[in-house]
């Protein structure tokens, strides 16, 4: 796998996390209200259960990729019909509609996250067990099932992740969007006020929504510019294998 679509994939999760702010500020308040005042209070008593909470969230997120990289490689003619990239045009659909969504300019993942909703309230009730959090290990398991949250963003990363038509893949490319999205979730902790006036700024929304339907035209462009040379090897070939010998 190249650096390049890792740093893609790390991009995406840094830049979407302006949508985390807003989604994820409660839950990350729940986590810190069942700790002792002095453990709130101070920075580095409170540090390990925001990393513990994160590497749960980077777990599920890993384990999602694997998922779906499992189910694209056994469907495989499902991603690539012919030399049509089926997959690579999903996925670069989704991550355009994800910025158009991040930049406030259509609610195009609402039905999505809606759908997902479902599926979260058979698994929330499994994750309200470790609450109140009174411990690192009870943090580890509510950010992994915190991982499985309805968000746009991550569904998005994983339909793009999911054209990478390999497991190990797959998962690496949710591990490294789940990286991108640490920065803005740990700061948050510690100065969720000022994060949130920042990302409530309409430019910033802009800038990042802009910037996702760019790599969204990316994948796109990669996608159709790959399918298009698969074509044409296939046909070369073709034309190869039909002229007669000498």
């Amino acid at each position: 796998m190249g650096e390049l679509t890792l740093l893609a994939a790390f991009m995406i999760g840094l830049l979407g996390s302006t949508h985390c702010i807003g989604m994820c500020g409660g839950i990350v308040g729940a986590l810190t209200m069942g700790l002792p005042e002095t453990t709130r209070q101070s920075w580095l008593k409170l540090l390990p259960y925001l990393f513990t909470y994160n590497i749960g969230r980077l777990i599920s997120y890993s384990l999602a990729g694997l998922i779906v990289g499992l189910l694209s490689s056994s469907a495989g003619d499902f991603f690539q019909i012919g030399s049509f990239p089926v997959g690579g045009i999903v996925g670069g659909l989704f991550m355009v509609a994800l910025g158009i969504y991040i930049g406030g300019w259509l609610q195009t993942m609402r039905y999505l996250e809606q759908l997902g909703g479902y599926f979260w309230r058979l698994i929330e009730p499994v994750g309200q067990r470790f609450m109140p959090v009174s411990s690192p290990a009870q943090a580890l398991g509510v950010g992994f099932f915190w991982g499985w949250l309805p968000c746009g963003l991550v569904y998005s990363t994983l339909a793009w992740a999911a054209t990478s038509g390999d497991a190990a893949k797959s998962a690496m490319l949710m591990l490294a969007f789940g990286v991108g999205t640490l920065p803005m979730l740990l700061a948050m902790g510690g100065f969720a006020e000022k994060l949130q006036h920042f990302t409530r700024n309409k430019w910033t929304r802009y800038i990042a929504g802009i910037l996702l339907i760019a790599f969204g035209a990316m994948i796109l462009t990669k996608a159709l510019s790959g399918g298009h040379k698969h074509g044409m090897d296939h046909s070369g070939h073709t034309m190869q294998q039909e002229m007669p010998s000498r």
